[in-house]
C-alpha cells in the first residue's frame, strides 16, 4: 500500500486542491502498481464529488499524455486537424469530414473506437467494408498522412495507456459520469495525437451520454479549456441527439449513407452538421478567413467528386476495396428488409434516438459488452423525422434483419420509440451553438 497516496486521498475528499506533480506521481504510482486499485478507486471517488479545478484537469491531461508516445507532425506543409465527437446514434460524420478535409489542404488522422450499448463506433463501420484495416502502427500511419493526407484509424495502444487503466477501473467503480475525468479522458487522445487545431461535437438527448444541453455545456466547456490551456485551437459545437443523425443506424448501412452524403447527396441534417464542423476547422487552421469561404470551398469539393476521390485512396490506403465508395451496393446486405408503418395518423411527436438504437442492437447491430461480435448488414433506416406528417399506412423506418423473427422483435421495439400526435409538431432540430 502507498501511504503517500493517503493524504491526497484526504484533500481530495476536504475539497482542496492537487498540484500537477502530485496529480502526475499519483498517475504514475498507479501505472506503475505502488498504488493499488482500491486507493486510485477512492481518490477517483473523491474527485466525483468534490470535482477539479481548471489547474487539476489540465494537469491530469498533461499526465495522461505523458504516460505514452505522442504523434508529432513537424515538415507538414499542410495544417494538422482534429475532431472528436462524444457519441451518438447514426453519428457517421467522421466518415465525411476526414476526405473532406484532407482535399481541402488539411491533414487529418482521425483516432476512433468501437460501438458499445447503444452508441456506434466508427471502427465497426469501416470494417463493413471487406479488408479495411484500422490497426495502423505509428510509422504506418504517419507515412499514410504524408502521402495522401488522412487516415481513420483506431486508437493505437502506445497512445495514452493510462487512459484505458484509468477508464477500466472507472467503469467498475461508478465513476464515469465526471465531466473533469470524462473531459481528461477526451482531450489526452486528442493531445496525444499532436494536431495544432480540436474540433469537438459535443451532443446532448436521448441518444446521447449528456441528455441536456445543460450538461453538454458543461463538458464543452472543460473540453475547450484543457485545449486552450495546452495551446491548441479549440472549439466545441453542442449539437442534438433527440433523434438519429441522418437516416441510417448500423453499420454498412451508416457506411453507404456516408458516401451518398460525400457524393452531393445523403440526408441534409448529416451535411449540415458535417459542414459546421468542417468550416471551424477551415477557420482555426488558417485554410479559411470567413464561414462563407469555408462553406464555400467544402461544398465545391464535394460537389466536384473530389472529397469522394480522396475517400477512394482512403480505402485503398487501409486494404479496402476503393470501388465500393462510388459503388455502395457492395457493403455487405442483410437478407430481409421490412418496413414498418404507421398504424394512424398524425404528426411524428417523437423518434427517439435511444429507442431506435436499442432496436439497431437486438438485430446484431451493436454490442452489449466488449468482445461481442457485430453483424455489419443489420440495422434501422429511419423513413419518418420529428414534425412530419403521416397518413396509416406511410413507413416510420426500415428494418434489416438476419430473420423474420429478429425483424420481429425490433420492430416491436421500433413501435415503441416512435409516437404521433394529433396536431403539428415543429421539427426536432435544435440550432448548434459554438463554445470557444
Amino acid at each position: 500500500m502507498s501511504a503517500g497516496a493517503v493524504p491526497l486521498i484526504e484533500r481530495k475528499k476536504n475539497g482542496g486542491e492537487l498540484t500537477g506533480e502530485e496529480i502526475g506521481g499519483l498517475l504514475a504510482g498507479y501505472l506503475g502498481k505502488t498504488i493499488p486499485d482500491y486507493q486510485m478507486a477512492s481518490w477517483l471517488m473523491a474527485v466525483c464529488w468534490r470535482g477539479m479545478t481548471e489547474g487539476e484537469t489540465l494537469a491530469m491531461t498533461r499526465a495522461m499524455v505523458e504516460s505514452g508516445a505522442t504523434l508529432e507532425w513537424g515538415g507538414l506543409d499542410r495544417p494538422t486537424v482534429d475532431k472528436h465527437s462524444t457519441g451518438g446514434v447514426g453519428d457517421k460524420t467522421s466518415i465525411v469530414l476526414v476526405p473532406l478535409m484532407a482535399e481541402a489542404g488539411a491533414a487529418f488522422v482521425k483516432m476512433s473506437g468501437r460501438g458499445l450499448g447503444h452508441t456506434g463506433g466508427t471502427l465497426d463501420k469501416l470494417e463493413a467494408i471487406a479488408g479495411f484495416r484500422t490497426a495502423l502502427e505509428l510509422d504506418e500511419m504517419r507515412a499514410q498522412v504524408r502521402r495522401i493526407g488522412c487516415a481513420l484509424v483506431g486508437q493505437s495502444p502506445e497512445l495514452v495507456p493510462a487512459d484505458g487503466a484509468l477508464y477500466s477501473l472507472r467503469d467498475v467503480t461508478a465513476t464515469v459520469d465526471s465531466v473533469p475525468l470524462i473531459a481528461s479522458s477526451i482531450m489526452s487522445k486528442k493531445l496525444a495525437g499532436g494536431a495544432s487545431t480540436i474540433v469537438l461535437d459535443v451532443k446532448w438527448g436521448s441518444g446521447a451520454f449528456m441528455t441536456t444541453p445543460e450538461a453538454a455545456r458543461e463538458l464543452a466547456r472543460a473540453l475547450v479549456r484543457i485545449g486552450e490551456g495546452a495551446g491548441r485551437r479549440t472549439r466545441a459545437v453542442l449539437s442534438s441527439m433527440r433523434e438519429p443523425l441522418g437516416r441510417a443506424v448500423g453499420n454498412a448501412l451508416e457506411v453507404r449513407e456516408a458516401f451518398e452524403t460525400l457524393a452531393g447527396g445523403g440526408p441534409a441534417d448529416l451535411w449540415a452538421l458535417t459542414l459546421e464542423l468542417g468550416t471551424h476547422l477551415m477557420i482555426l487552421s488558417g485554410l479559411a478567413s470567413t464561414a462563407e469561404e469555408a462553406e464555400t470551398k467544402l461544398t465545391a469539393l464535394r460537389d466536384s467528386g473530389a472529397a469522394t476521390r480522396r475517400m477512394e485512396l482512403l480505402v485503398e490506403a487501409q486494404g479496402g476495396d476503393p470501388r465500393v465508395v462510388a459503388r455502395p451496393e457492395l457493403l455487405p446486405a442483410a437478407p430481409v428488409v421490412r418496413t414498418v408503418v404507421a398504424d394512424a395518423e398524425g404528426w411524428v411527436a417523437e423518434a427517439d434516438a435511444r429507442g431506435i438504437a436499442d432496436a439497431a442492437l437486438q438485430l446484431g447491430a451493436g454490442r452489449r459488452q466488449k468482445g461481442d461480435p457485430v453483424d455489419p448488414a443489420v440495422g434501422i433506416v429511419v423513413r419518418a423525422r420529428v414534425g412530419d406528417r403521416l397518413a396509416p399506412g406511410a413507413p416510420l423506418a426500415e428494418v434489416h434483419a438476419r430473420s423474420g423473427a429478429a425483424a420481429d422483435a425490433a420492430e416491436a421495439r421500433l413501435r415503441q420509440a416512435f409516437s404521433l400526435a394529433p396536431e403539428a409538431v415543429p421539427a426536432a432540430g435544435a440550432p448548434y451553438e459554438t463554445v470557444g
